[in-house]
């Protein structure tokens, strides 16, 4: 993969720039959709293990999945 990359540098030699071929940018830009979908299921889990967490600690009845389904 990075024998293909390019790279453009400055007056002083300091990479600035990445040209990526397209079929990479599209490879990276597929696999980076899929661990973005990844971490939003992921954090919503972990959204839903603090409510239940806190209205443990607080005595608040959670709603059930009958009554969110409804």
């Amino acid at each position: 993969m990075r024998a293909s990359l390019k790279y453009l540098v400055d007056e002083s030699g300091q990479k600035t720039s990445v040209l990526v071929p397209v079929k990479i940018w599209d490879e990276l830009n597929s696999s980076n959709q899929k661990l973005q979908a990844k971490l939003d299921v992921f954090t919503s889990i972990q959204k839903g293990l603090s409510e239940v967490k806190m209205s443990r600690k607080g005595g608040k009845k959670l709603q059930t999945l009958k009554e969110f389904l409804k």
